[in-house]
């Protein structure tokens, strides 16, 4: 095949670079010289015609590199030509490189192109400055389809093509190393089987550099970062942003000596999202002065086990500084998962403290028995369901036990507008005593205390819940003091429609907790001469 393929091998017109079976690099793209607006029509269409010419039933697609939104000029000269021109940018945020959403179109795009047919041409320009970005793309080409192996030969071979300066010339950073990275990632496409993986959010939470630079001509360095990426909380917005600057005048800005450290760690806590750009810039004396001391660039899906490590060799830096990092020089940068439960923001309310309330224990046993309800089922009595659940359980006995053994919760005072029952109010508190005055000469347990008043509870609220709103309204019961063998106690009996409780209860100091119940809502409010009640809201 190798030998028919050079006996019908046919030479590309002049100004083009056969890097591949059908696909071809314009020549203007391995120089810095800058032609005419005229000039380049005639360079451009003579190199269009020739191919017409040459390859009369052939088709092309040229895939372009440039800055800007409107439309190149290529594209303007060769759809004379019934050519399709695709473009692309020239850079992520300084860097050469795009984005793995970009990289991994472009490469199904030319995989795709070359697959319909043999007649299918694939042609490559960029415009100034775009030779970087472009060597990558045929690289990670080349790569893609099994063409080349090794990802540092590959890229080698493709800046061969062009003089070595041009690369200076074009970057003052040497830009293979974020390259090859990206190269690496293309190469690991055998080895998934989801290519490119999802992106993931992480919290880039610190960069440790283990033995320090000698950026500054003293043996030592001032680093401050630069993190440019996609915002994780931001979806819809794939546009870059700085996501995290050191601020110059700060207290993290220090100077870090090789003969004081051989370790330094900076926090960072910056949630990145995809592709990144991270950049370690030495500040001067002056904190105003910068130089570059290396930037790298990742992707976020590849990376392992939460960790980046990086030598000398694996960061992008000057092309004359590589002497002042030592040997042994390590960047590590360190990530977490970005989790949105542990970002939650814990809420203080006023006057709520841990001493005053029920332990979670109690609402467990109440969030239980609701649980178990069924509110849908119309023939069911539910609330009487539910009252009879409780005192089967001692529910009532653990909340009111709970709250007597810490400080007293409170108990919710009725007041009301009506003179009528206003005057009851006044007469039955000025009979009411407290609980252990009830019982002089005898000990009143807490929990028989308790145990009484949660029985009393339960009688009373079924014969309420059969009553009418109106009734009920006109009914309203004083505190009585109802005797228990040898024990008595006092309790009050509120009416139990809902309306009338929003209209007549106002609590004092009314503290609320919400448990994640379904309409539940425990109220408590604490007075000095009532005793512990406790009122569960549906």
């Amino acid at each position: 095949m190798a030998l028919f393929r050079k006996f019908f091998y046919r030479k590309p017109p002049d100004g083009l670079l056969e890097i591949s079976e059908r696909v071809y690099v314009f020549d203007c793209c391995f120089t810095t010289d800058v032609l005419e607006e005229d000039e380049y029509k005639v360079y451009i269409g003579g190199i269009a015609s020739q191919l017409r010419e040459q390859f009369p039933e052939a088709s092309f697609m040229v895939f372009n590199f440039r800055d800007g939104e409107n439309q190149s000029l290529i594209s303007n000269i060769l759809s004379e030509y019934d050519m399709t021109v695709m473009d692309y940018p020239r850079h992520y945020e300084g860097c050469p490189l795009l984005t793995m959403e970009a990289i991994h179109h472009f490469l199904r795009s030319s995989e795709s192109w070359l697959s319909l047919g043999q007649q299918n041409v694939l042609l490559m320009h960029c415009e100034r400055g775009g030779w970087l970005v472009l060597a990558f793309m045929l690289a990670a080409l080349l790569i893609y389809r099994k063409q080349y192996t090794g990802e540092h030969k590959t890229l080698d071979v493709i800046y061969k093509q062009a003089p070595r300066e041009l690369l200076q010339l074009m970057s003052p950073l040497n830009p293979m190393p974020s390259q090859l990275r990206y190269l690496q990632y293309i190469t690991r496409r055998n080895v998934g089987s989801e290519w490119p993986p999802l992106d993931r959010a992480l919290t880039l939470d610190c960069i440790i550099i283990r033995f320090i630079p000698n950026m500054d001509g003293e043996g030592g360095c001032r680093p401050i970062f630069r993190i440019y990426g996609q915002d994780p909380f931001m979806a819809a917005d794939r546009t870059p942003k700085v996501l995290f600057s050191t601020p110059k005048r700060s207290k993290l800005v220090r100077h870090y000596k090789q003969a004081d450290c051989e370790l330094v760690k900076i926090d960072i806590h910056c949630h990145i999202q995809g592709d990144v750009v991270l950049e370690c810039i030495s500040l001067d004396n002056d904190l105003e002065r910068e130089e570059m001391m290396f930037r790298i660039m990742f992707n976020t899906a590849f990376i392992r086990s939460n960790i980046l490590m990086l030598n000398r060799e694996e960061i992008d830096i000057l092309w004359n500084v590589k002497d002042q990092f030592p040997k042994d020089f390590r960047a590590e940068v360190l990530f977490s998962e970005m989790d949105a439960a542990t970002s939650l923001i814990s809420i203080d309310l006023p006057g709520m403290e841990e001493k005053d309330g029920l332990p979670v224990e109690a609402f467990a046993k109440v969030q239980e028995i609701f649980s178990n309800v069924d509110w849908l089922d119309p023939k069911t009595d539910v609330t009487l369901n539910v009252l009879q659940q409780i005192a089967s359980s001692g529910a009532l006995q653990k909340l009111d036990s709970a709250s007597v053994h810490n400080t007293e919760t409170g108990s919710l005072l009725l007041e009301s507008t009506s003179a009528n029952l206003k005057s009851e109010v006044k007469a039955s508190e000025n009979n009411i005593k407290g609980p252990t005055s009830m019982a002089q000469g005898k000990h009143d347990s807490a929990s028989a205390y308790t145990a009484e008043r949660g029985n009393l509870l339960l009688e009373s609220l079924p014969a309420k819940l059969t009553s009418e709103p109106k009734a009920a309204e006109n009914n309203i019961k004083s505190p009585q003091c109802r005797p228990h063998g040898k024990q008595s106690m006092s309790s009050f009996e509120p009416s139990l429609n809902a309306n009338l409780i929003r209209k007549k209860i106002e609590p004092r100091n009314c503290k609320l907790l919400s448990y994640g119940l379904p309409n539940l809502k425990y109220i408590s409010a604490s007075t000095s001469s009532l005793p512990v009640c406790t009122s569960f809201i549906l």
